[in-house]
């Protein structure tokens, strides 16, 4: 039998996502690691596998901790129309919030990914369709209602809903003004009828930024 672990294991996920959310997978060296989850190289390998292997689980525990517990609680305590718009008021409030503009671990790490990395580009892929299928559902349920128009087939808006929140994420690395991240979101939703028309879709998604606050 092996020796129990002598650490925490989430505050070592905790330290290491922290590290590849600053620098990036490339510049984030053992070295950084090791000093940053206090465990020596052989006991971190030991327990995590190689520097890909760690970087694949911080990613699982970042999503846990983050979209996947957004979209169950949304898609739990929201109707399918407010859960879409609560789900970007949301992600807006926390880029605003981002003092370091890190953007999304995930986002940042789709856009590292090179054509080899066939293991990395799945997962990021896979986790980018379950954002595409939580947009899916809401929209199928809400047109179903009534709560969301029919100007776009649901499968088509699902798809742009999820390029519309990766342009968002990116957009707040670099440029984190609240005109610019409402301004990038205000068009898809009043499309799909969840802002009022034109002249007030701005104030709109800046409440519903507020109420997402709140949340995140």
């Amino acid at each position: 039998m092996g020796r129990p672990r002598e650490f925490d294991e989430s505050q070592v996920l905790d330290a290491a996502c922290a590290a590849f959310w600053t620098h990036g997978y490339e510049a984030t060296s053992t070295r950084e690691l090791v000093k940053v989850t206090g465990l020596t190289q052989p006991s971190l390998y030991n327990a995590f596998g190689d520097k890909r292997a760690l970087f694949l689980r911080v990613i699982e525990h970042y999503l846990d901790r983050t979209l996947r517990e957004r979209i169950a609680r949304l898609e739990a305590s929201a109707s399918p129309g407010t859960a879409i718009t609560a789900f970007f008021g949301e992600i807006v409030q926390r880029s605003l919030d981002d003092g370091d503009q890190r953007g999304c671990l995930m986002v940042n790490s789709a856009l590292e990914a090179t054509p080899e990395d066939e293991t990395l580009r799945a997962a990021i892929t896979a986790e980018f369709t379950q954002i595409r299928d939580f947009f899916l559902r809401c929209l199928e349920a809400g047109q179903r209602s009534g709560e969301i128009l029919r100007t776009v087939a649901a499968d088509v808006a699902a798809q742009h809903l999820l390029a519309v929140l990766l342009g968002l994420r990116v957009i707040a690395r670099v440029h984190p003004e609240p005109d610019w991240l409402v301004g990038a979101v205000s068009p898809a939703l009043t499309l799909l009828g969840l802002l009022p028309a034109a002249g007030r879709e701005r104030p709109a998604a800046k409440q519903a930024a507020k109420q997402g606050a709140a949340r995140a």
